[in-house]
């Protein structure tokens, strides 16, 4: 047994060719320019409905959506169904949060759909897209959710290479990663003091 333990040589398993080049090179890129103008139009879409139809903002329609995920059936279930879940919505609505959180999920979705479409930030984007949606499948209400949940998760994979016809072709490696600086975040050269006589 300790002779499997003692080598402690590094493996390193790397992915099939397909999945390198559809996730690391640019070969695919145009495949994800088109992903990211559906999904991208789909949270823009929800977000400015939201913002131009005024009725959000005060944040009626997002206690309507809890007061309907919270409703009770003749069994005492509800659309929610984690008590968990239930008990940070019930939380939150007792509280009176909809009149503040209806904004952060209304301007949410337009950030999210602006990165996503222009290819800025696109992983970042698309990693708090499927949080929302994720939220949205907890509370009940499934639609298109689960399918954007999924498309989402598949931009934050392809994170490196999805904004490559986008902003991203610049801004990750001006911005680089928290393993790897970008040219922002580049020491400085030392400057070499002017001699003194």
């Amino acid at each position: 047994m300790q002779k499997i333990f003692a080598t402690r040589a590094e493996t390193t398993i790397t992915d099939p060719p397909f999945i390198h080049t559809l996730f690391s090179t640019t070969a695919f890129a145009w495949l994800w320019l088109l992903l990211r103008l559906f999904v991208g139009w789909q949270w823009l879409s929800a977000g400015w409905g939201k913002l131009s139809g005024g009725m959000w903002a005060t944040g009626a329609p997002l206690k309507g959506f809890w007061e309907h995920a919270l409703a009770t059936d003749a069994n005492g279930k509800s659309a929610i169904t984690y008590d968990w879940y239930h008990a940070y919505i019930q939380f939150m609505y007792d509280n009176g949060w909809y009149t503040w959180f209806a904004h952060v999920v209304m301007w949410g979705e337009i950030l999210i759909g602006l990165g996503i479409i222009l290819g800025a930030l696109v992983g970042i984007a698309a990693f708090f897209g499927a949080f929302m949606n994720w939220n949205f499948i907890m509370a009940g209400a499934a639609s298109t959710n689960g399918m954007l949940l999924v498309l989402m998760i598949i931009l934050v994979l392809a994170w490196k290479v999805a904004g490559w016809y986008g902003l991203d072709r610049w801004l990750l490696p001006m911005l680089g990663t928290p393993w790897q600086p970008g040219q922002l975040f580049q020491p400085k050269p030392a400057q070499a003091s002017p001699a003194t006589s």
